[in-house]
Parts: structure tokens; C-alpha cells; sequence
């Protein structure tokens, strides 16, 4: 793997948690590089579409986390389990996409033109690294040290409301920022096209139709259970989390934002995983943003786009049928 190809892998993981649906009980899915992924409770399906035209598949059974540890059925606790099992596919989805895409008429020398080519291990462990480190230092060490050097013209911002008010805004902005422009880049505008493949095979199987490309592309590609939305309250749980910790210094404040990583990703769960079921409550009115925001994470996908989409969904349910556990759909 070239230098170019590292980064290219790393914009993709560093989009895992946009481009995922964490729900544990509901069919749901992830885009990938030239791909989709679909899970349902006990099984997952990926699907990539290679450069010949061909559609390849890998799928496997799937076990809750809440089955195997029943720690992960109590509240906060479920959402930890359930996204930490979404990170995990995702990235095993990713590698399974990124390797599909390897063209082994590419190879450097004729000795190995003819084999598959695949990311090491290593290669992805190393992968996965760089990308937790860049997204704590992008989003938990510089907003923190942009708001340190605010507080010192601002005396104003002292105070742990305003401050981490303050942190929470220019954290927002980052994300927001770090988004439209890497939208911009046509590897990733890809992904966002197949991100809105999955959402409309996903209306298209809720829905109780039959699942074709034709029906599945009158459906809309927004969808309230998107990853997209799930970060935008993750920041915005941040900021009350943050502010009820007494932590003083630099220091303190940048480990309590490392170390509370699950307690926010497992409130955030809960008020999305209450949003999802009732739509016209006060919060899901709250998690509309992440909506609006789907504008850049999500994009008309193109027939052979929603074709690979649904033959993820089928080889998941396939599957499924044989594994004997309840599948249950909003």
C-alpha cells in the first residue's frame, strides 16, 4: 500500500462513524468503497462492485452484543456495545471494500500480477491508529486549546458553561467544515452515493414493498437512524457532559474528554434510539439537524449503486433466515 492509498483508506475509516447505523434491532447499513453493507440482528452481508462490473460479497453471522454479555441490555451501557459491534463491522467491512478494490492487473512486477492483492493486517492496524489519533487531536485537543486561548482574552469564558459551550461550537465546526471539504473530494462523493443507496434500499424494505431498484430509488436517501445525525448529538451531549465535570487545567479537562468517550456515546445512543421511535417527540424535533445534514453526506445514487445495495440486503436476510433470531423493523 502507497502513501496516497494509506490516506485514502484513512479519509474512509475517519468516515466510518458518519456513515454508520447503529441500531441493534433494526435493519440498517454502511457505505463502503464501491460497496454497501447491510446488517440485520444475527447476520451481516457486504457487497462491492469491482471495476470489471462484477458484484462480490462476503457474509457472516452476526451475534448482539446484548446476547453475549447481558451488561449491554441496561441503557448507556447498550449503546456503548452496540456502536462498539458497528465500529467493528464497519472497519471489517472497510477492509473487505478496500481490498476489492485492488486492481491486480495494477501489480508492480509480473510475479505477482495474478494474485489478489490485500491490505495487511499490520497495515490496517496502523491505519486504524493514525486515524484515532488525528480524530482526538482534531477533535478534542484543538477545539480545547482554540478555547484555552479564547478564555485567556475572554476572561468571560472562564466559567465551565461558557467554556465548554465555547469548545462545543468550534468543535461543531470543525466536524462541519472537515466535511463539506472532504465531500468535495470524488472518491468520497462516491461513498456518499452508495451512503444513499443503503438509505433508500433500507425505506424500501421498511416500507413492506418489494425491494427493486426501481421502487427503492423513489424513496428518499435521509434517513433519521444515519450516523450523520448521531455525531451532530454526540457533540452536543459533549457539551453538557463536559460541563458537569469539575476538571481544571489543560490537562484534566483534555483526559475527561478522552476518558468520557463512552458515557457520551452512550447517552447520545439513547436519545437517538428515542428520536428513531418517536418522531414527532420534542427531540427527534432536536436531532432534525442531522437531517439537513445528510444534504452532504448522502447523494442520489445511481441504479448499479442501489442494485449493489439490495444485493447486500438480500445476502443479509438470507442469512438471517437461517439463524432463527426475531427480526424486528420500525
Amino acid at each position: 500500500m502507497n502513501l496516497r492509498s494509506f490516506f485514502r483508506l484513512a479519509a474512509h475509516t475517519q468516515l466510518l462513524p458518519v456513515l454508520e447505523s447503529g441500531e441493534e434491532t433494526l435493519v440498517g447499513g454502511q457505505a463502503v468503497i464501491e460497496g454497501v453493507m447491510m446488517r440485520a440482528p444475527h447476520s451481516y452481508c457486504v457487497a462491492v462492485r469491482k471495476s470489471d462490473g462484477s458484484i462480490v460479497s462476503e457474509e457472516a453471522p452476526l451475534a448482539k452484543p446484548s446476547e453475549k454479555h447481558p451488561i449491554f441490555k441496561l441503557p448507556v451501557f447498550r449503546g456503548v456495545g452496540t456502536l462498539g459491534q458497528a465500529m467493528w463491522l464497519g472497519v471489517k467491512a472497510l477492509k473487505f471494500s478496500a481490498n476489492a478494490s485492488l486492481d491486480e492487473s495494477k501489480a508492480p512486477t509480473a510475479a505477482v500480477r495474478g494474485k489478489p492483492q490485500e491490505i495487511s493486517g499490520w497495515m490496517m492496524g496502523l491505519n486504524l491508529a493514525f486515524s484515532f489519533g488525528f480524530f482526538i487531536f482534531l477533535y478534542k485537543f484543538v477545539p480545547l486549546y482554540l478555547t484555552s486561548l479564547i478564555e485567556k482574552v475572554y476572561p468571560a469564558v472562564h466559567g465551565r458553561i461558557v467554556f465548554n459551550l465555547t469548545d462545543g461550537i468550534i468543535r461543531m465546526a470543525i466536524f462541519l467544515s472537515f466535511l463539506y471539504m472532504i465531500s468535495r473530494w470524488k472518491d468520497i462523493r462516491r461513498v456518499f452515493e452508495y451512503h444513499g443507496a443503503e438509505h433508500r434500499v433500507v425505506f424500501n424494505y421498511e416500507s413492506g414493498k418489494a425491494v427493486t431498484v426501481e421502487t427503492a430509488q423513489k424513496f428518499s436517501t435521509f434517513h433519521p437512524r444515519c450516523g450523520t445525525s448521531f455525531l451532530l448529538v454526540v457533540m452536543i451531549v459533549s457539551m453538557v457532559v463536559y460541563a458537569l465535570v469539575p476538571a481544571d487545567g489543560f490537562a484534566a479537562k483534555f483526559a475527561a474528554r478522552i476518558l468520557l468517550l463512552p458515557v457520551v456515546t452512550g447517552v447520545s445512543y439513547e436519545f437517538i434510539r428515542y428520536a428513531a421511535k418517536r418522531r414527532t417527540s420534542l427531540l427527534a424535533m432536536l436531532t432534525a439537524p442531522g437531517l439537513w445534514l445528510q444534504k452532504i453526506t448522502t447523494k442520489p445514487p445511481a441504479d448499479d449503486q442501489t442494485a449493489v445495495a439490495i444485493s447486500a440486503l438480500e445476502g443479509a436476510m438470507a442469512l438471517e433466515a437461517t439463524q432463527g433470531g426475531e427480526l424486528v423493523v420500525a
